[in-house]
């Protein structure tokens, strides 16, 4: 039981001395902290490094089967309270089979509903969260509610309401990981408490050494060695829920990537599994076998590792070839120097060096010009070395024997059985890569940078449309942007292909992506992502969001657009980067104001109001501005965006400034 499991002390809000209410069943690992009027349900597992204090709010709740991990904080303000399932008050609130995972902050008052995932480090605070909630890493939930059965994508900033009710629906896929985890975390509270009982650990450790196969398992023939990773690997794909098979193949076969199937695996436990591997070892002394590991229902493979190599007894390695979570790859940069002569630069070096210090495995893939230009690479070796000097002697070694193909370095997530880095390390013609691609195709000129990848997929994930529009160099200096073909799909892929494929319709010209609130009937984003010059699209492109303009200039007068544009000096005409900035204004609602300083106003920041803009229509609008930049030539202007309903200001860009 935990080392603090006492009463809250005595403050004028609460004198009556509460102490913590722990169902039997449940188990609070000893370096826990407890504190207060906290009542923990059944099943339910407080994992190390935790601190559940009620000494300010009170009470708190934590429903049965559910799993609070290390290093999570709850703790309440004194006021402030939310109603729980009981109907009764409560400071927080944690429904059963939920999980609060590593380094969460629940901060009351909070309630969490049942069957919720909260990620790794995020927080909520004075919000409810619906039951079947998916919380992913880092996310921020505060002074909103959210619906039951949502997704909240890692990093989102979720703080009103509107942005609460559009997130997008939790996927099975995503039921089905949070239910792995609720297992997961309820066999340990199982094996925590047997831990703690000589009567359940005895028969164990009896069992343990009775059986050679729990740590090290020596086969007969081919004299190999049977891991602990290859050990762990089975009893991993066994809790899965995953079927085990074995392939094999000779020096020759394992060269061109022609496998063949081994025997079945007709086991079920660990222990019969490894005895059957350890057979098919034996019996294919001197080739290459791996093993598989399968997903019986939706028929595919989730893993694949190979657990004998001819010239290198007890090798494991491992390559995952599973499907993908959301957000899994991620770019980086990385170069080869050389091409095929097997050197590798000092950021691939630092690169490996990352990956291995994460816990994460480093495989290869290599392709010829043909395969590259399908997609279809070729899987090569693992990389086992545990130290980045001998994982990059080892890569070198490898881009030696594939010298005048392309290679690629996948970094894999072993327990997420994911990958979460692809980077091309060499080249047939030599060039230097000058960066990885999260499966992304060519796209014109260049190819999509993760930046537009990732705005991409936060606004899908947020429930919102992607549209595109594309202008000549005539009709850009106008902003008469003419529409792509509609975009219908939500599917990440697709709309990048989609994307793509307007892009090389419009070789030549500019096109920007649109993010559209289908609801609101209005824009929330707009980014260019492809220039008629061939100039690189900077980070994120030239975008128009919704909210959050820049402010306007600093103390030197500098004009600071939120799209970097200013005006030609008291000529009466207008950049097109603020006549587009117009017209996402209008078309989110918001009204235009404008605004004027000479320079001794300019400087105690006493800015005085033009006209006012009634304009609904742009050219009205820029008709009004060009007015008082004709009627203040010699000073500081400045045009305002009015949200009229919140009643403040969402964008301020200096637009005329006077001569030095």
């Amino acid at each position: 039981m935990p080392i603090r499991n006492q009463a809250a002390p005595p403050t004028p809000w609460s004198r009556n001395l509460a102490k913590p209410k722990i169902d039997d069943t449940a188990y609070v690992h000893a370096m826990s902290n407890i504190i207060g009027d906290v009542r923990v349900g059944e099943n339910v597992l407080v994992a190390p490094g935790t601190s559940i204090r009620a000494d300010e709010g009170a009470p708190f709740y934590v429903g049965e089967s559910s799993n609070i991990q290390d290093g999570v904080v709850i703790h309440g303000l004194e006021k402030g309270r939310v109603i729980g399932d009981d109907h009764e008050s409560y400071s927080v609130w944690i429904g059963k089979n939920s999980c609060i995972t590593h380094m969460a902050l629940i901060h009351g008052p909070a309630y969490v509903g049942e069957n919720c995932f909260i990620g790794f480090r995020s927080t909520v605070f004075n919000a409810r969260v619906g039951s079947g909630c998916i919380v992913m890493m880092h996310a921020l939930i505060q002074d909103v509610e959210i619906p039951p059965g949502k997704y909240v994508p890692s990093g989102a900033i979720i703080t009103n309401q509107q942005q609460a009710d559009r997130l997008s629906d939790v996927q099975e896929s995503d039921k089905q990981f949070a239910h792995h985890v609720v297992q997961i975390n309820e066999a340990l509270r199982a094996g925590y408490q047997c831990a703690e009982e000589v009567a359940c650990i005895m028969p164990l450790k009896d069992e343990i050494n009775k059986s050679n196969n729990g740590a090290v398992t020596e086969s007969g023939k081919g004299g190999e060695i049977m891991s602990r990773d290859i050990v762990e690997e089975v009893r991993s794909l066994l809790a899965g829920g995953y079927s085990i098979g074995t392939e094999y193949a000779d020096v020759r076969r394992f060269k061109t990537s022609s496998w063949r199937s081994g025997p079945p695996i007709v086991g079920q436990r660990e222990s019969e599994v490894l005895a059957e591997l350890q057979e098919i070892l034996s019996d294919r002394a001197g080739e290459y076998v791996r093993l598989i590991g399968i997903d019986s229902k939706a028929k595919r493979r989730v893993s694949e590792t190979i657990i004998q190599e001819p010239n290198k007894p007890g090798k494991v390695s491992a390559s995952s070839s599973g499907a993908s979570p959301r957000n899994t790859y991620s770019a980086s940069s990385a170069s080869n120097n050389g091409g095929g002569n097997g050197s590798l630069s000092a950021d691939l070096a630092e690169q490996v060096g990352s990956l291995l210090s994460q816990g994460y495995r480093i495989g290869t893939e290599y392709a010829d010009a043909r395969r590259y230009k399908t997609s279809s690479w070729k899987s090569g070796p693992s990389i086992q070395a545990k130290k980045s000097a001998e994982a990059i002697a080892e890569l070198k070694d490898y881009m030696a024997d594939h010298s005048g193909e392309y290679v690629r370095l996948i970094g894999i997530d072993p327990k997420a059985k994911s990958r979460v880095v692809e980077t091309i390390i060499q080249r047939p013609d030599g060039s230097t890569p000058s960066q990885s691609k999260a499966k992304i195709g060519a796209v014109g000129s260049g190819s999509f940078s993760a930046e537009i990848v990732e705005k991409v997929r936060s606004l899908l994930s947020q429930g919102y449309r992607i549209g595109t529009e594309h202008a000549d160099a005539r009709r850009y200096k106008t902003s008469s942007w003419k529409s792509c073909s509609p975009i219908e799909s939500q599917d990440l892929s697709k709309v990048l292909q989609e994307l793509e494929g307007c892009i090389k319709e419009h070789a030549g010209e500019y096109v920007k992506l649109i993010g559209i609130d289908s609801k609101a009937k209005r824009r929330v984003a707009e980014t260019i992502i492809q220039r008629p010059d061939g100039v690189p699209v900077p980070t994120g492109g030239s975008e128009a969001p919704a909210q959050n303009y820049s402010q306007s200039a600093g103390n030197d007068g500098t004009p600071v657009g939120s799209s970097g544009g200013s005006s030609s000096v008291g000529s009466g005409s207008l950049s097109a980067e603020i006549v587009e900035q117009v017209r996402s204004l209008l078309s989110q609602g918001c009204r235009i104001g404008m605004e004027h300083a000479d320079k001794r106003r300019y400087k105690t920041s006493s800015w005085q109001s033009c006209s006012s803009i009634q304009a609904e229509q742009i050219q009205e609008a820029i008709a009004g501005l060009e007015a008082c930049l004709a009627e203040h030539p010699g000073e500081y202007v400045r045009m305002i965006g009015v949200d009229p309903k919140a009643k403040r200001r969402v964008a301020e860009t200096i637009i005329q400034k006077p001569a030095a």
